[in-house]
């Protein structure tokens, strides 16, 4: 674990010190955007058109974030079109690398061995976190976006002339209620296991624990109803949930004590998580030993010894 400072790797664990011990994730900084015809997009400048074969994608097969945008790229049949690089799942002293190790693939583009080097090639004085998911541009040599939100949405989009795949994650008809879900589920669920499990107070976990269960409770009782977040429809809200809930017994149960229930002990969670897992692919985007191994081989302040259970044994059959 650790950050860029003026452009020099500093190993330093997240400081909650100074926030009375809770964890408060930073803001990610390249948030430039592919469009159909390199307009700018929302936010940042302009000149990044889709083109196949021009941008890569470097994930984490273990970090939830990072899912979420190889879900969308294998959703929307982005496979031959975006290149990709995965890292190792230890994340130690030197952060994110590609050393070797089973479902790693290099960095075909400069030959890192550490994801902080593919961040100074797009400004050697970057001061900042050095996160998955990260889209490159092999073009102009930079990074277009490292927020997967928005990277997602892109996906969703930008390439659909390309690709022909006009599935559409974020309809116009149900964008303010995907909008209303994601911001329930990001700051109780996606991020409520981090505030949890990175949360260095008793009082602090216990509050967080108890939202994010809060939140899972009331999901479960709306999920009685209906098969899908918003609408009749997998839409990116499902997503972006889904890539949490796939690690909750595997590593958020245990590892980040959000041990009130289990997700299995959630019927409509759990028949939930094992529709999505079952989707069009989806299974293939999701590996429990890389997942496994970065939480509790890297967080050495939570998992000294670094020890990986066996477990959980979970039937992901329909």
């Amino acid at each position: 674990m650790g950050l860029l400072v003026e452009g020099k790797w500093v190993d330093q664990w997240y400081d909650t010190k100074s926030t009375g011990g809770k964890f408060v994730r930073t803001v990610t900084q390249f948030r430039n955007w592919i469009t159909p015809d390199g307009h700018a997009g929302p936010t940042g400048h302009g000149g990044f058109k889709a083109e196949s074969g021009r941008y890569h994608l470097y994930i984490s097969l273990a970090c939830p974030w990072a899912s979420r945008t190889l879900i969308m790229r294998k959703l929307k049949g982005l496979e031959n079109h975006i290149s990709i690089s995965i890292v190792h799942p230890l994340m130690l002293e030197n952060g994110w690398t590609f050393s070797d190790g089973p479902g790693v693939i290099k960095d075909s583009l400069f030959n890192s061995d550490y994801l902080y080097q593919v961040y100074l090639k797009a400004d050697p004085n970057y001061s900042g976190p050095v996160t998955v998911p990260v889209l490159w541009d092999k073009q102009t040599n930079t990074i277009v976006n490292n927020e997967s939100a928005e990277i997602m949405r892109m996906f969703n989009t930008a390439f659909n002339n390309i690709t022909g795949n006009y599935d559409d994650y974020y309809p116009e008809h149900l964008q303010s209620e995907i909008d209303a879900m994601n911001d329930f589920v990001y700051p109780n669920i996606n991020n409520g296991v981090y505030k949890t499990g990175f949360s260095t107070n008793q009082a602090v976990y216990e509050k967080e624990v108890t939202k994010l269960f809060a939140a899972l409770d009331k999901l479960e009782e709306q999920l009685a109803n209906q098969q899908f977040l918003v609408g009749n429809q997998l839409t990116e809200a499902d997503i972006r949930l889904f890539t949490t809930l796939v690690r909750f017994d595997a590593v958020y149960f245990g590892h980040f004590k959000c041990n009130i229930k289990a997700l299995v002990d959630y019927p409509n969670l759990w028949d939930y998580t094992k529709r999505l897992y079952n989707h069009a692919g989806i299974a293939k985007t999701v590996d429990f030993d890389h997942i496994k191994q970065h939480y509790y081989g890297s967080h050495k302040t939570i998992n000294p010894t670094g020890i990986v259970p066996v477990g959980p044994d979970l039937d992901w059959k329909l």
